[in-house]
């Protein structure tokens, strides 16, 4: 259900098309601004919201966005979609290193703002055995910054999205409001690609959308194409296209209409960006409607690299039910879930000193493997500063910081960001 109260604030960053920000506003928040890098994406939030703050550049530039204004302090929410390429399964995985890696600054922003919530997505590349010393990293600094945190992988299709889209949330909260926080219950969509789709696939009179919705019975693969380093506006990599074409649909492009009464009744239509916008949760006939700025090209795009409004109106919906104590009030150890976090990293940033490889495994326990410690050493190492030095009886090993971006002027992320401006989105 649609919360009428909207006196919840928000402030999003890296906000992109409005999925979350739509979701978030079915939830119950009302935005104080948005905060987007992508132009196009931008056009679209006011297009959508003329009355919304629509700050337009990179979030972590003063210049363009100052956490430290009055007004940004205790804003109730403090929301996300920072970039997913330094995490993709898809891309190199450069994670701290990634010049569009804001995952960590977004935490420090929390502390510079003390929303009484955070909430931030990504892909579910983050959730993998690779970064799990980053994600121990986020969660301690969180304690730090006076916050409980938990993670959770979300699937679109678990919210009546036919999509699988599975994605990373974190959410963060105070102390005081945490016994009322409660994951939202996931239920799998009972749409598929061909029920969602089918009276838009006959809109411009092709005999065969009946015949096609038959066919596409099962939810769609997910939705690629959000980054200006992708060629164009195609529906993924091989494996998906397969998928596409499982399901009836020629994944090598996105056309302008719908299919016509000249096309072949057994044919494999193309999607229109609205038909995708529809896959990716902004079904109009659900109360999701939306306008994009832009060609084609750009809307898929800006479709492409969206968290699935309905998610975020779930995830959301559970947040403003904690920070207004509705419902019952239940014990924290019941609201957080079994999360694995690196064992190497534990021991390491708990000792503060240098220690060899067979002290750290005698105070990892049974959780750290001779066979597993080269390899998670060389992971912890690509995001971490590992100092080490030659004993006589061995070689010795110490954490001594972070190399992701946290808001250092310094910091080489400034260079190589201003390098790839063109290519990120």
């Amino acid at each position: 259900m649609e919360s009428s109260d909207h006196s919840l604030t928000v402030i999003e960053i890296c906000a992109g098309a409005g999925g979350q920000a739509l979701g978030l506003e079915k939830a119950g928040f009302a935005h104080r601004a948005a905060v987007e890098i992508d132009d196009k994406a931008a056009d679209t939030l006011e297009l959508n919201r003329p009355d919304w703050k629509v700050w337009r550049g990179d979030v972590a530039d003063p210049a363009v966005f100052d956490p430290d204004l009055p007004e940004h302090k205790g804003v109730d929410l403090l929301a996300g979609g920072v970039p997913c390429p330094p995490f993709s399964i898809a891309g190199k995985q450069l994670g701290a290193t990634d010049e569009r890696d804001l995952f960590a600054w977004a935490v420090e922003l929390a502390g510079r703002m003390q929303p009484r919530a955070l909430m931030l997505e990504n892909v579910r590349g983050l959730s993998a055995p690779r970064f799990s010393a980053y994600r121990q990293h986020v969660k301690d600094r969180l304690e730090e910054l006076g916050y409980w945190s938990d993670w959770r992988l979300l699937h679109a299709a678990d919210f009546g999205v036919p999509q699988l889209r599975p994605r990373f949330v974190l959410v963060a909260l105070k102390d005081e409001d945490v016994p009322w926080f409660e994951w939202p219950e996931e239920r799998r969509t009972e749409k598929t690609v061909g029920s969602a789709l089918r009276k838009m696939m006959a809109e411009k009179g092709w005999p065969g959308a009946d015949a096609w919705a038959e066919r596409a019975n099962d939810i769609a693969p997910t939705i690629v194409g959000g980054s200006k380093k992708h060629g164009g506006a195609d529906l993924g990599p091989t494996r998906a296209k397969r998928a596409w074409l499982e399901l009836g649909v020629d994944a090598m492009g996105v056309r302008d209409e719908a299919p016509g009464p000249d096309f072949p009744e057994g044919g494999n239509p193309r999607l229109t960006a609205d038909m995708v916008a529809v896959l990716q949760g902004w079904d109009p006939a659900e109360g999701y409607k939306w306008d994009f700025s832009g060609r084609k090209t750009s809307k898929y795009r800006q479709i492409g690299n969206a968290f699935p409004p309905p998610v975020a109106r779930a995830v959301g919906t559970s947040i403003r039910k904690a920070l207004n104590h509705e419902g019952p009030e239940r014990d924290r150890g019941a609201v957080e879930s079994e999360v694995l976090h690196d064992t190497l990293y534990r021991v390491l940033r708990s000792a503060g000193d240098f220690l060899t490889e067979k002290q750290i495994r005698k105070a990892a326990g049974r959780e750290l493997g001779p066979e597993d410690f080269e390899r998670r050493l060389a992971h912890l190492a690509r995001d971490f500063v590992i100092e080490h030095k030659d004993l006589e009886e061995a070689r010795a090993y110490r954490l001594s910081g972070f190399k992701g971006f946290v808001g250092q002027q310094e910091h080489e992320r400034h260079v190589k960001f201003a390098e790839m401006r063109t290519k990120i989105s």
